[in-house]
């Protein structure tokens, strides 16, 4: 079953110019996600709730001006779309030296990811998985910033694999059909219980 207002395209994989890899900075990214042989359940309790700003910020770990996105506007087992007009704020906190780098499209991705972790949680999970942001590959940023952009951004996730404990998702960043940046990123679910001799830093 899904629950979305239209269908979300795939964007095309890229084999892109550039690829990093980064240990988490604000530690989760993403929700509890079924694990491989699961039964695919989405929270009954979601569907009349508008998924706004407000909601997503009781729900994700980013907190005040650090929640990025405004709304998810369409979302099923695989993928999510959501709106964000925070590239445009002032009191942006990604901004540095007055501007808002096109790298940091990623951020929203990320976020995009998290929403989509908790959309995707049982109704009767107790306890969300914690995901960490491992690396992101392939990545084109096709605009050099942001904050100049007038239009609403739309931002797109969709999981490429999923494994017991990790999931690969593709992402794209748009504005008002001009695409700005794409790439895919690898999110580790129970980083932690997989290390046990080692931490992430916090």
């Amino acid at each position: 079953m899904l629950n979305q207002t239209r269908p979300i395209p795939l964007s095309p994989n890229s084999d892109g110019t550039t690829s990093h890899s980064t240990k988490p900075a604000s530690g989760q990214v993403a929700g509890y996600l079924p694990q491989a042989g699961e039964r695919d359940a989405v929270s009954l309790r979601e569907f009349h709730v508008k998924l706004d700003r407000a909601w997503i910020a009781r729900h994700i770990p980013h907190q005040g001006s650090m929640c990025l996105l405004d709304q998810v506007e369409a979302w099923d087992q695989q993928r999510i779309q959501c709106r964000a007009s925070s590239h445009r704020a002032a009191d942006n906190p990604l901004r540095a030296n007055g501007r808002l780098g096109a790298a940091c499209g990623i951020e929203y991705a990320a976020q995009a990811m998290a929403v989509h972790g908790v959309l995707l949680a049982p109704p009767d999970s107790a306890r969300a998985r914690v995901g960490y942001l491992v690396s992101v590959r392939g990545t084109q940023l096709h605009v050099p910033r942001l904050d100049g952009i007038a239009a609403d951004l739309r931002v797109e996730a969709a999981c490429i694999t999923r494994g017991e404990n990790n999931i690969l998702y593709q992402f794209s960043v748009s504005a008002a059909g001009q695409l700005l940046l794409e790439g895919r990123a690898a999110v580790v679910l129970d980083a932690d219980a997989l290390l046990p001799n080692e931490s992430w830093p916090r």
